[in-house]
């Protein structure tokens, strides 16, 4: 059977106190689940993963000399950005789409997939920003790269980005602020997603331990193309690294989810 490796690491210089994150970059499923029961052109939909992400994700690392970790498994398998015990971590129907692959599924199921794909995904993760923080003696900057569809249900979506964010927003603020400078892109701040979501990546690795970060979404009609990458990766690199040099923006500072407490 070919080895499935549930997650990849980009190579960058740790003593810069970056980390970029890709959690739904790529679409793969493993060989024995076939394609879950959908057809292939559900790979290429959003419900299978965030469009233009994994070769945005690839680009700024490259840019800007930083290690990112990126999830090599469609969220239709099981979502990354989702806590264990979220009950939309797999999903059964995902945008009027049926999975036949995860309905009717056993619990030894549920939990080998997050054993096998989901938790080896957050350990990567978990030691990426501990060799960064080692590395730097800070506090790294983790922002979170994803991507959103130009429609839902009908209705066309105005933003060309926007930046999510819980209660802890140093690198959110100045994030969005940076990106409607010019005036020639519309972000959203909280929309239309809010960035509150318990158990989430930015919430597990981020929120609770105190650690600078953001969600940046960008829409997927402006990076589904190479052009668009290099675009997107032009206007946001130096915007990284102007977040990246501020020294706020390495400090450990815990703040109070709108989510309630954290767990023991």
């Amino acid at each position: 059977m070919q080895h499935f490796n549930p997650f990849e690491i980009i190579s960058g210089h740790y003593d810069r106190a970056l980390v970029l994150l890709g959690d739904h970059a790529t679409n793969r499923v493993p060989e024995k689940y076939g394609r879950l029961g959908l057809p292939e052109a559900a790979f290429s939909r959003h419900i299978a993963y965030d469009i233009g992400i994994e070769a945005l994700t690839r680009r700024l690392a490259a840019m800007l000399g930083v290690p990112a970790v990126m999830s090599c498994f469609s969220r239709l398998l099981i979502d990354p950005n989702r806590g264990e015990d979220d009950p939309t971590l797999i999903m059964k129907i995902s945008d009027g789409a049926i999975i036949p692959g995860n309905h009717p599924i056993t619990e030894e199921e549920w939990n080998g997939r997050i054993a096998t794909y989901h938790r080896p995904y957050h350990e990567a993760v978990s030691h990426t920003i501990e060799e960064v923080a080692k590395a730097s003696g800070k506090a790294p900057l983790v922002l979170s790269l994803h991507s959103f569809t130009p429609f839902w249900k009908g209705v066309p979506r105005p933003w060309h980005a926007a930046v999510l964010w819980d209660s802890d927003r140093r690198a959110a603020g100045p994030l969005i602020e940076s990106l409607r400078q010019p005036g020639d892109i519309t972000v959203g701040d909280n929309e239309p997603y809010d960035g509150a979501l318990r158990g989430d990546t930015m919430y597990r690795h981020c929120m609770m331990t105190g650690m600078p970060h953001a969600l940046l979404e960008v829409r997927q009609d402006l990076i589904g193309s190479e052009e668009g990458v290099e675009a997107w990766a032009t206007r946001l690199a130096p915007i990284f690294e102007t977040l990246n040099a501020d020294p706020a923006l390495h400090a450990y500072e815990v703040h109070v989810s709108r989510t309630g407490p954290y767990p023991a």
